[in-house]
């Protein structure tokens, strides 16, 4: 037996020949052996299993061992005693270290074989021990999986009681120790099936013993909920979520929510953590348990965590659906996180980025789940878009990249929607500022949506791009007059010159805000302009009729209004407002009885057209009749001569049954030169409407028509979309497409005071109504000697979001005209061709209707403004570079979205030869001019207090990395009811086996 045991151990043999000795052995072992060979034999086998060099060695130690003791279990009982497992497990065995995993294997085997005998009681006991001062040691994964196997074959090893409760718990915090020891995939599977063997022995002790399972799950908590920053638990902890009963998550979750021991700063980690166990492969039920605190968490109003952790976490979550093995509980998380933060675009802008990628991967990637994957992600995607509105840019190729794929319903969106925004968000955050993150790729500054005042935003903005007009605003001294216009002037300068990325006109508001309009709700922008042009316009009329009251040597001093005329210009021996030298314009309308040919003509100014849309056109808003429309055909006069702005009787534009319009072009599509026309169209007065003539004493049929007399130099067009319906008594909003042309001309006529009265309209049937558009044009030589046509180049548009009057959001173009370009459309752009009979129509000077350029100038337009950037989106807080070709195609790609109010710039004949100065007209400022002191010094203190805000906030974050504040952000929509950009109104499974490394998550 000696010579036996020595060969045994001896590596002097081949592998044959140490088989052959393995063989005798095992067949000795049924003969009689005396009990010290039995010992010797133990030992030998015992260094074979802990020492062998390699698994050969290993290997034939347990075969022999086992034979042995099968049939010698008394000898084997006294060598493997509780003291021998005790020194294995404390001191480890010769040079082997106690935290060897060969150890563990080695009790494991040896309680096997020793199953049956009394003394294996002994050991368990002293096991039960042991186990627990491990895992307390915190064991690497290996280990502790070769003590889960240990213990799940022999349960008896376990801890009782509370022991058993402290056992887990130790074994939890273990398990957040854990880390991946490298990046091959073989050792991430081996790694994974460590962890799954460690979490699968905490879900039997749960099941055998439930009262350990809360417990467990409270050091869960404690332990993703530490703040401490030099600990950050392991992701393995995923793995214990699937062995959660379904059943505890509602008594869990409204523990946690509700516990007010728990600080929001500790919840944030603990939501933070969880969302990042997304990445675990093979972990079930995650997605449940964060949704579960998700709703949780906005059930009791904790959206301050909600919005922390959606911003910090949504975009990682969105990286996980690259990876089929965690995608679909991915996409769950994220459809959530997203659908619910309905407050701010701000978290759907953090992954726009990276839709289009995913997508085309999802295209090629060649896994069948993907194709069904993809429509539930563009489902989401075209929810997003809908809810938020007025980011063109932004969505554009989006859309391109999913236009061949199947859309959802509106009803349908609006329905997700609905269901899943926070309840009462508005409430406990209203009073949030958002908070601010650098300046855009523009260098312009946003505006700070102060709760539903879109309309308030898209109008400055639009004013502000505006050049002439800004620069004069800019260049006027108040010297601290409290008006107004020191405001816009104050508000312009901030606009222009604050470090912000976004600025809030609480003091503008508060002083513009017309007294009908009520804080916080939604109202029309084209309203709010007239108001404040008009408000303005008369602030200044008053400041001049106070200067020219005073005595004139009293009024040579410097004073507030003499400044605020900062180049006077007369009409009919009266000083011109800013205003009215900007924006106003004047109007003829000319009445002429068709029985007696008297003419009855009267001028009035104007700040704005109301363009309605012929009957035939109003095809998607609303009733097909004319009666439809309740805005007057008439011109809005904006109240610059503090006049009413209800239109006087006899310019109203009555009921259809009553009012016959001259024919105007309906081929499609409709255009603002189409629309401007239809304005200047005249019209047949007869029936209800008809015309009281003074001469005739008696009503007669007569003809309306209007003229421009005077153009303005920035030409505002408010296209009337809102229309009433009779039946239904509401308003709705015609949501036909309307082209809008980069350059147009708009005919202007001789005043009627430097007119020949009898080159009106000259009827000769008022039976004749068919051809009446034919017989009331005057000859080419009296147009030629009273109208000139007016060019006009695009200068901003602001759109309309929404479907109703009621609610929607406002946002707004620009263009820039400082860049490169800014002299550019040269009045020779817009001559055309004669008709060569291939159905141009020659439009010279002489033409007495509104048109645009040729298509091919207006295409060389387009490619030279996308290369100079020189067009701007500004949705309140948020200001990007677009194209013109954004603004034309807006409506086709959202049809929510439409234009609203234009804004034209005049173009002067001889603009194209200034270079710098005043041009001709005196209306033109070349430069920007410098800022006075007073303004300077207010945007000096502000840029001071953001420095000092930015240092504050970064100490801040230093010092409490955890902290979180209710703060909305700076690129929210306004609008909080309905939610997101002004409502819905508004704007707008995955698989894979474990078989590639591409596909593990960590």
């Amino acid at each position: 037996m000696d010579k036996i045991l020595e060969a045994l151990v001896s590596s002097n043999h081949s592998v044959p020949v140490k088989k052959a000795i393995v063989k005798r052995v095992v067949e000795a072992a049924e003969r009689e052996v005396t009990e010290e060979q039995c010992q010797a034999l133990y030992t030998v086998t015992t260094r074979l299993i802990l020492l062998g060099e390699d698994v050969f060695q290993k290997q034939v130690g347990f075969q022999v061992m086992e034979a042995y003791a099968r049939y010698h279990r008394a000898e084997f009982e006294q060598f493997f005693t509780k003291d021998f497992v005790l020194a294995l497990l404390q001191q480890g065995y010769c040079q082997l270290d106690r935290k060897d995993p060969a150890i563990m294997d080695y009790i494991h085997c040896c309680l096997r074989l020793l199953i049956s005998c009394p003394s294996v009681l002994d050991i368990f006991t002293v096991i039960q021990v042991e186990v627990l001062r491990i895992v307390c040691e915190r064991p690497e994964p290996f280990l502790c999986a070769r003590l889960s196997a240990l213990l799940a074959d022999f349960v008896q090893c376990i801890p009782r009681d509370k022991s058993a409760v402290l056992f887990c718990q130790q074994l939890v915090r273990t398990i957040s120790y854990f880390h991946c020891p490298a990046g091959q995939e073989r050792e991430l599977r081996e790694y994974v099936g460590q962890v799954t063997k460690v979490s699968t022995l905490l879900q039997n002790i749960w099941k055998a013993e439930p009262a350990t399972l809360l417990p467990s799950l409270q050091e869960v908590f404690a332990i993703i909920s530490s703040t401490d920053s030099g600990f950050d638990p392991s992701i393995a902890l995923a793995s214990l979520v699937q062995h959660i009963p379904l059943q505890m998550i509602t008594v869990l979750i409204k523990s946690l929510t509700t516990d007010q021991n728990v600080k929001d700063a500790s919840m944030t980690k603990a939501l933070c953590r969880m969302i990042d166990w997304l990445s675990w492969p093979l972990a079930q039920h995650v997605d449940t348990w964060v949704i579960a605190l998700l709703k949780g968490l906005a059930s009791v109003q904790k959206f301050t965590i909600l919005i922390d952790v959606t911003l910090l976490k949504i975009e990682l979550v969105f990286n996980r659906l690259w990876y089929p093995i965690v995608r679909q509980g991915a996409l769950v998380v994220l459809s959530h996180m997203l659908l619910s933060f309905q407050h701010s675009p701000e978290a759907f802008h953090l992954v726009v980025p990276r839709v289009v990628p995913l997508v085309q991967s999802l295209r090629t990637d060649g896994l069948p789940s993907s194709k069904a994957f993809l429509l539930q992600f563009t489902d989401l995607i075209h929810c997003m878009i809908y809810q938020y509105s007025g980011f063109p840019e932004l969505y554009d190729h989006i859309l391109e990249a999913i236009k061949d794929l199947t859309k959802p319903g509106e009803e349908k969106i609006k329905l997700v929607l609905n269901q899943s925004a926070w309840t009462s968000q508005s409430s406990s955050c209203a009073s949030g500022l958002l908070r601010h993150v650098g300046k855009s790729e523009t260098g312009k500054t946003g505006l700070i949506n102060l709760g539903n005042t879109c309309y308030m935003n898209s109008i400055i903005q639009t004013l502000f791009m505006a050049t002439d007009f800004r620069r004069h605003v800019l260049s006027l001294h108040l010297n601290g007059a409290n008006v107004l216009m020191k405001k816009l002037q104050l508000l312009f300068a901030f606009l222009g010159h604050t470090q912000r990325a976004a600025y809030a006109p609480r003091n503008f508001f508060e002083s513009s805000r017309p007294p009908w309009f009520n804080a916080g709700s939604q109202q029309d922008c084209s309203e709010y302009l007239r108001f404040l042009l008009d408000r303005l316009h008369e602030e200044e009329k008053t400041l001049q009729l106070l200067e020219s009251a005073k005595p004139k040597a009293v009024s040579s001093g410097v004073t507030a209004s003499k400044d605020l005329v900062d180049q006077p210009c007369t009409q009919g021996g009266e000083e011109r407002t800013l205003i009215e030298r900007m924006f106003g314009g004047r109007l003829s309308t000319g009445i002429r009885c068709m029985q007696c040919n008297s003419i009855s003509e009267k001028e009035e100014p104007f700040t704005d057209l109301s363009l309605a849309f012929c009957p035939s056109t109003t095809s998607k808003g609303g009733p097909q009749t004319e009666a439809s429309l309740e805005e007057p055909k008439g011109p809005s006069q904006g109240s610059v001569n503090g006049g009413s702005e209800a239109p006087e009787q006899g310019s109203v534009k009555p009921p259809v049954s009553s009012v016959h319009f001259l024919s105007v072009t309906n081929e499609p599509p409709l255009s603002v030169p189409d629309l401007v026309n239809y304005f200047l169209a005249p019209e047949i007065l007869d029936e209800e409407n008809a015309y009281f003539c003074e001469k005739c004493s008696s009503l007669q049929q007569a003809v309306r028509t209007i003229k421009v007399v005077t153009a303005p130099e920035y030409l505002i067009l408010t296209l009337l979309r809102f229309s009433y319906d009779a039946k239904c008594h509401v308003r709705r909003k015609i949501l036909d497409n309307v082209t809008i042309p980069p350059l147009m001309r708009l005919p202007m006529h001789a005043s009627s005071s430097t007119r020949d009265p009898s080159s009106l309209l000259k009827v000769d049937s008022p039976e004749s109504i068919e051809n009446q558009a034919k017989k009331l044009k005057p000859s080419q030589k009296d147009e030629e000697e009273e109208v000139q046509s007016v060019p006009y180049v695009l200068s901003s548009v602001v759109m309309h979001s929404g479907v109703s009057s009621e609610s929607g959001h406002y946002y707004s173009y620009g263009r820039d005209f400082n860049g490169a370009d800014g002299r550019q459309h040269p009045a020779n752009h817009f001559v055309q061709e004669e008709d060569l009979g291939n159905g141009q129509i020659e439009l010279s000077p002489a033409t007495c209707s509104a048109f645009t350029i040729p298509p091919k100038e207006t295409e060389a337009l387009i490619c030279r403004g996308q290369e100079a950037k020189d067009w701007l989106l500004f949705n309140d807080s948020r200001v990007t570079f677009t194209s013109f070709q954004s603004v034309q195609n807006v409506t086709s790609r959202f049809p929510k979205d439409t234009a609203y109010v234009l804004i034209y710039r005049k173009q002067d004949l001889t603009e194209c030869n200034i270079n710098e100065g005043v041009a001709s007209n005196g209306m033109r400022l070349s430069t920007e001019p410098p800022l006075q002191k007073e303004l300077l010094d207010a945007i000096t203190k502000d840029n001071k207090l953001y420095l000092q805000e930015q240092e504050l906030n970064a100490r801040t974050q230093a010092l409490q990395a955890s902290s979180s504040s209710c703060s909305f952000r700076p690129n929210g929509s306004d609008d909080n009811d309905p939610p997101g950009s002004c409502g819905p109104s508004g704007g707008g499974g995955g698989g894979g086996g474990l078989n590639t490394i591409s596909r593990l998550v960590f």
